[in-house]
């Protein structure tokens, strides 16, 4: 009774263990659905079920070498700045949020600065982003970056020429001085097509849940298209250097942009996986007057599901 009492449990265990394992992996699978909310409804042909399985088999595997990737930054007292910049709706919180899915928060953080109160509009114009520089072993990823002044700044008006201009003459100096005291910059640029970032508007728009996205701003940006694309291509013109050059990725299809730039990513770090020591659990101690204290019903969570 005793052996067939123990296989039952290491069965029960390992299907446990099983189920663990494939909830860990559902939040790709919501991410994706979300995506897919306000599709046509349509049957997926073979082809593109068959693209959604190697995406994320893909996926999987590059957050698994991101996962080597900062251990190494880690181990290394390494220190990595990666910025992501693009039009509104062109994708930059979407690989965001896969990069740092597996991640460990404690030395990975995003960095989204909202727009400068008024004490910061009187600081020098890199001064509050100085604050959020990667320690030894970090990595920090910044969703919009001191480059809003080359674009949404400049094109809404919050900026003078004369800014715009001193932001040009300061910037390549300001990140070479951050490359000589060992911080590695890499700049992301996500590029759209008018006609995608429309379509990406208008889900937004008929979308409950994502309409939190969109602001006056955002609205504005969409009018003013042709002068985001002036500034954009002198930015990336003027901007453009060995220490800290810019990489377009091409953002119109959302999964193949998410590989690309982690793929790219990986990349341009160094690093080689380290062998882990074996991770043994320590077995509970248990004393034979311990006593669990009851919870009181009235703090219990309903159970509705």
């Amino acid at each position: 009774m005793a052996t067939h009492d123990n296989t039952f449990q290491s069965e029960t265990f390992h299907q446990r263990l099983l189920q663990e394992f494939y909830d860990s992996y559902d939040e790709e699978l919501e991410m994706e659905l979300d995506d897919l909310r306000f599709g046509d409804g349509q049957p997926q042909a073979d082809d593109e079920k068959t693209w959604r399985r190697q995406y994320f088999r893909e996926l999987l595997h590059l957050q698994g070498e991101l996962v080597k990737m900062q251990d190494w930054v880690m181990r290394t007292g390494h220190r990595m700045v990666i910025l992501f910049e693009g039009r509104d709706a062109a994708g930059k919180g979407g690989v965001i949020k896969r990069i740092t899915q597996r991640l460990n928060p404690r030395t990975c953080r995003v960095a989204a600065l909202p727009a400068p109160n008024d004490r910061e509009k009187t600081q020098w114009y890199f001064q509050r982003y100085i604050a959020h520089l990667p320690a030894a072993g970090e990595m920090v990823l910044f969703d919009r970056s001191w480059y809003n002044r080359a674009g949404v700044e400049r094109v809404m008006g919050f900026c003078n020429d004369d800014e715009v201009e001193e932001f040009y003459r300061s910037v390549p100096e300001f990140e070479k001085m951050l490359t000589r005291s060992g911080i590695q910059i890499v700049k992301y640029w996500f590029s759209i097509t008018d006609e995608e970032q429309e379509l990406r508007f208008l889900s937004r728009i008929h979308d409950p849940l994502k309409q939190w996205k969109l602001s006056p701003m955002d609205l504005e940006s969409r009018r003013r298209w042709e002068e985001y694309t002036e500034a954009k291509e002198e930015m990336l013109a003027r901007t453009h250097i060995d220490e800290a050059p810019w990489w377009v990725v091409q953002g119109v299809d959302k999964k193949r942009a998410r590989l690309n730039c982690i793929s790219h990513l990986l990349q341009q770090v160094p690093y080689e996986e380290s062998e882990q020591k074996a991770i043994v659990l320590p077995v509970r101690e248990r004393h034979e007057d311990y006593r669990r204290a009851p919870v009181p019903d009235h703090m219990i969570v309903p159970e509705k599901y």
